[in-house]
């Protein structure tokens, strides 16, 4: 009976220290160029990020700047600022995979794994097809 105590015990902490680790990329992140800051937030067991926070938010014209590069037409007018750029990254071995990236610069999406560096900063790898065609780019927490 102790044993089976013990090992319950065990089970209950690595899961808990499991979906710590899972939650270590929550919160604000300002990207590589410092124009924009993400939050990334966690919906059921899957992770989100959207922009909060813009430099230059407006256009030339003094409007709220539009994901005007979308490939579909609909959402050409839809704000840059609240839109959601990673979607549906799953936690595993110490990494955040099987996710997608939007780029609203260029209007591509983009499959994507993150992982945090030992220096708390977390780095991002967007490709199309396999990892090894593809770039890299670090955020920094706020």
């Amino acid at each position: 009976m102790k044993y089976l105590s013990l090992f319950l015990l065990l089970t209950v902490a690595s899961f808990t220290v499991s979906a710590q680790q899972a939650d270590a990329i929550l919160g604000k992140w300002v990207n590589s160029s410092g124009e924009a800051h993400i939050e990334i937030y966690k919906k059921d067991a899957k992770f989100f990020g959207k922009i909060v926070w813009v430099k230059a938010p407006n256009d030339e014209k003094g409007n709220p700047k539009k994901d005007v590069k979308n490939p579909d037409a609909k959402l050409r007018t839809r704000p840059i600022l609240g839109m959601e750029l990673l979607k549906d990254f799953v936690f595993s071995d110490g990494k955040w995979t099987d996710g997608k990236i939007y780029d609203p610069k260029s209007g591509k999406t983009y499959s994507c794994n993150m992982n945090l560096k030992s220096n708390g900063d977390l780095s991002m790898r967007g490709y199309i097809g396999i990892s090894l065609i593809g770039r890299t780019e670090v955020w920094k927490k706020v």
